[in-house]
């Protein structure tokens, strides 16, 4: 058993100065994912900062109509928050279709954007991988990779993230709010997480002590018909073959004025499918115009063989989750 030493912070300032001085530490907020790693041997911190006490489990209405989350706002809460669901539906439906219930109702909203890939080359310590050690290869690349990258990958990483909330969060424009001993700064959720290049081990834009102590969502997207839509290899407790976020705002004529559209379980982070919108923008949602859009942006997927099969479910989520938007805004009006 290794040894670790333990600090039950009582401030932020507290917590992000333990954290910075032990260059192996870690946060423990719920832990769900953590403490799962160090029992494989994945993860081997020296030291864990308890931040799960601190003041960070609000849901804050902000004074133009958005919300700020806390970063202890634990999952379950945050799905059935009335304002979540009234305002963001996207981000309520993409909580739900995470875990199971127990573990929602511990796990945190910082730990879920912290949550670290379930590609089972990283979590086999027998086996190489540079996101666990950086420099010792790559297993999945020869291996079984059925549930793998197809956008963004590297020669060093093919791993997908997780998260179902950070890709309702992407699609959502909302932003991450970050502490560290240097004082505090805010990310973009798109750029929170990064591609993995040649530098796989490092999931986020996180410098060291820093910790997350909330997210915002933006008055933009407030009260914009959303959706999630997840497709899985059983309906509850797994992760995404493929999943969509998708926010659409059509104008008067009938014109796409705004939209957000993130795939999950494609890529290393949640890919926000930028191409798409641009081809949707100013068009009417038709069939054919959504089709065209989203053709666009898969367009760049490089699957690796046994994981081709992502490219037309993506598609096809896509489609169908941009078309019911479209239809709930025609029926809305007639």
């Amino acid at each position: 058993m290794k040894p670790y030493a333990y600090v039950r912070a009582t401030s932020v300032e507290e917590a992000t100065a333990a954290h910075a001085g032990s260059p192996g530490a870690r946060y423990l907020a719920g832990g769900t994912n953590l403490v799962d790693l160090m029992k494989h041997g994945v993860e081997t911190p020296d030291t864990l900062v308890d931040v799960s006490r601190l003041p960070l489990d609000a849901v804050e209405e902000l004074p133009d109509g958005g919300l700020r989350v806390g970063a202890t706002v634990r999952n379950s809460d945050l799905a059935a928050h009335p304002l979540v669901r009234t305002r963001y539906p996207a981000l309520s439906q993409a909580l739900l279709a995470g875990a199971s219930g127990q573990l929602r109702n511990v796990a945190t909203t910082g730990g879920n954007l912290l949550q670290r890939t379930r590609c089972p080359y990283f979590q086999d310590t027998s086996k190489p991988c540079n996101k666990r050690e950086p420099g010792a290869g790559c297993a999945a690349l020869a291996g079984v990779h059925r549930d793998h990258a197809v956008l963004g990958h590297s020669p060093h990483c093919i791993a997908t993230h997780p998260s179902d909330m950070a890709v309702a969060l992407a699609a959502l424009d909302a932003t991450v709010e970050l502490r560290g001993p240097d004082g505090g700064r805010t990310v973009p959720a798109t750029k929170f997480h990064r591609l993995p290049g040649d530098h796989p081990e490092r999931d986020t834009v996180i410098r060291p002590g820093e910790l997350i102590t909330a997210v915002a969502l933006p008055a933009s997207t407030a009260g914009l018909p959303s959706t999630y839509l997840k497709a899985r290899d059983r309906a509850s407790f797994a992760f995404a073959l493929a999943s969509v976020a998708a926010v659409l705002d059509v104008d008067e004529k009938g014109r796409v004025r705004r939209v957000g559209l993130a795939f999950g379980g494609l890529a290393h982070r949640p890919w926000r499918a930028r191409l798409a919108e641009a081809a949707l923008l100013g068009h009417p949602p038709n069939s054919a115009n959504i089709g065209h859009a989203v053709n666009a942006e898969l367009a760049l997927a490089e699957p690796l063989g046994d994981n081709a099969f992502k490219v037309p479910l993506a598609r096809n989520l896509a489609r169908r989750a941009l078309a019911q938007l479209a239809q709930a805004r025609e029926l809305a009006h007639h």
